[in-house]
């Protein structure tokens, strides 16, 4: 059973009693980091996301069917107070809770069902190579992304590319992908850049990075690159668990390899994943 899928029986066994992120992880058998990580890359969701989408649809289904009073349900669903609760419920399906009740359906809602967990994490992983990379200095394009806005990450690479030429002092001609800084919702920085040799010339808008010394696994990602995700989520959720490995929170780095064709999206990526080194 992978990662994502004992959390996802975690969750629906406790749905009706509070349930947070911390608990989750714990019952998994992993740090919030990881399991923020390996469920995003599953299901294109964060974890809390998903919790509070399957509490919101369940609580719509008590409305329709005639429940009277909301702030009981509010509380229950896990809000402090009733305009807590309505402001959630409207962000979810673009209605009131008092709507719902009175129209007495949900079949104009988009519910967030039960979910089984994709089978996307059985990528052939070959074993990665385990390497101490030296510190780095990154200047790259910088965005604030998450799971639902990933389908932007190759637009923002296109902006990088047409700036390319302008970065001085670049270490060979490898761009770098690099993720960091994923909150428990699954937002995180994404950063298309090159390693420089120092910090020169910079573009207008650009970001400057130093990334320390660190161990990763080294995994190859060889299919095309928009499938990378299916790589990363059997690195998250079968690899590193059935391996006892612990990822440490830093940036997890994408490098093209030699052959890599921006054109084409072929030639290959690695994959580097930081590990905790026990002292």
């Amino acid at each position: 059973m992978s990662l994502t899928e004992r959390a996802l029986w975690v969750i629906e066994r406790h749905l009706d009693r509070p349930l947070t992120l911390d608990d989750i992880a714990s019952a998994c058998g992993a740090s919030k980091y990881h399991l923020v990580r390996a469920f995003g890359a599953s299901t294109g969701y964060s974890v809390m996301q998903y919790v509070r989408g399957r509490r919101l649809s369940a609580a719509a289904e008590l409305l329709a069917h005639g429940t009277k009073d909301i702030l009981r349900l509010a509380l229950a669903t896990g809000y402090g107070s009733h305009e807590a609760f309505s402001r959630a419920f409207r962000a979810q399906f673009a209605r009131t809770p008092e709507a719902v009740r009175r129209n007495g359906t949900t079949e104009d809602l988009t519910m967030v069902k039960p979910m089984k967990a994709p089978q996307n994490d059985q990528a052939d992983l070959a074993s990665p190579r385990i390497v101490t990379g030296k510190p780095m200095l990154v200047v790259g394009l910088s965005k604030r992304q998450s799971w639902a806005t990933q389908q932007d990450i190759p637009a923002q690479w296109q902006r990088f590319m047409a700036a390319y030429a302008d970065i001085a002092d670049k270490v060979g001609q490898s761009p770098i992908g690099l993720g960091a800084n994923l909150d428990d919702d699954g937002n995180f920085d994404y950063l298309c850049g090159v390693e420089v040799s120092k910090f020169s010339k910079t573009p207008a808008g650009f970001t400057q990075l130093r990334i320390p010394a660190q161990t990763y696994a080294v995994f190859i990602h060889r299919d095309h690159i928009a499938k990378i995700g299916a790589t990363h989520s059997a690195i998250w959720n079968k690899w590193l668990p059935e391996n006892k490995k612990a990822a440490a929170d830093g940036a997890c780095l994408e490098r093209h390899l030699e052959t890599f064709d921006v054109r084409t999206g072929l030639g290959g990526v690695e994959i580097w994943v930081p590990l905790q080194v026990a002292s």
